[in-house]
């Protein structure tokens, strides 16, 4: 039996199922980078709804979604309630929800 060339069907092997981990790892990474980004566009976006929260629920809204905008990210949602915004923001499919407002004492 002759076994020439076996060695290198095995290097082809393990170099395409190194390569098959190294893109499982990226793509798990894209969605890591992605629902960061999420979470701080919505942060921001609630944070800047709320500091308009007492010009009323269309102009705390829009301002949000000009900060949720400007930092790559969609408004999916934007509620105001009395002096807090609770919007949703979503980045590549990842969805992040933030609430802004006071601070309440008991």
């Amino acid at each position: 039996m002759n076994d020439r060339g076996a060695a290198s069907i095995y290097a082809v092997a393990i170099g395409l199922t190194l390569t098959l981990a190294g893109l499982a790892v990226a793509v798990h990474g894209t969605q890591l980078v992605a629902a960061a980004q999420a979470r701080s566009a919505a942060d921001l976006g609630a944070l800047a709804g709320a500091m308009r929260a007492g010009a009323g629920v269309g102009t705390a809204c829009v301002r949000a979604g000009e900060v949720i905008s400007a930092n790559g990210a969609v408004m999916r949602s934007c509620t105001v309630d009395g002096l807090d915004v609770l919007l949703t923001a979503e980045v590549r499919g990842r969805t992040a929800m933030a609430r802004a407002g006071p601070v309440r004492t008991r």
